[in-house]
Formats: C-alpha cells, sequence, structure tokens
C-alpha cells in the first residue's frame, strides 16, 4: 500500500476516535440537552450515529489537513531578523540635478 493511501486511512481513523470523544463530551456535558434528546426518543440511536459520523468527517479532513501541511519542509536561511551585514561602508550617492535655484 502506498505511504500516502497508509496517512490518509490511519488519519481518517484517528478523527474519527476525536469525533468519539468529542460527541462523548457533548452528551456528558448535555449540551443543548442533547442528551435528553437521545435517550427520550425511539431513534436516538440513529441520531448518535450521524452526530459521530458527520463529525467524523469534519475532524477526519482537519486531521488529514493538519498532517500535510506539518509535513512541508522549513524554509532555510536565517530565522529572524534580516541577514547579516558583513561590512558598514558608506553607499556613494550621485545628484543630477542642480542643487540650488
Amino acid at each position: 500500500m502506498p505511504k500516502l493511501i497508509r496517512l490518509y486511512i490511519t488519519q481518517v481513523a484517528w478523527g474519527f476516535v476525536i469525533s468519539a470523544v468529542f460527541v462523548g463530551v457533548l452528551l456528558a456535558f448535555n449540551v443543548a440537552n442533547l442528551r435528553s434528546l437521545i435517550t427520550g426518543s425511539d431513534i436516538g440511536l440513529i441520531a448518535l450515529l450521524m452526530i459521530w459520523f458527520m463529525n467524523g468527517i469534519v475532524f477526519a479532513g482537519v486531521q488529514f489537513a493538519y498532517k500535510i501541511m506539518s509535513m512541508a519542509e522549513k524554509p532555510g536561511g536565517p530565522r529572524r531578523g534580516s541577514p547579516v551585514v558583513h561590512s558598514y561602508e558608506p553607499a556613494v550617492v550621485h545628484q543630477d540635478a542642480p542643487a540650488g535655484k
């Protein structure tokens, strides 16, 4: 299996794990009375699966994008400030226009 496909599958799996934790926290804190709505409904399990799946899609995409963008090479050169100046010689400036009126 190519490395990129393996990376995608693992990051998607992590996204769905994060989604499960997120939905668990939503239910634990009863955000927007969600726990009562899910436990009091006859189709609460379907609602719970839909919340987990939809959040899983979002978290999987974010997780994969973060992993891909963190793989970028760091630019070379100085890390901060301007480049190092090795000589401090004054620059010669020529004026072609007349100085007076």
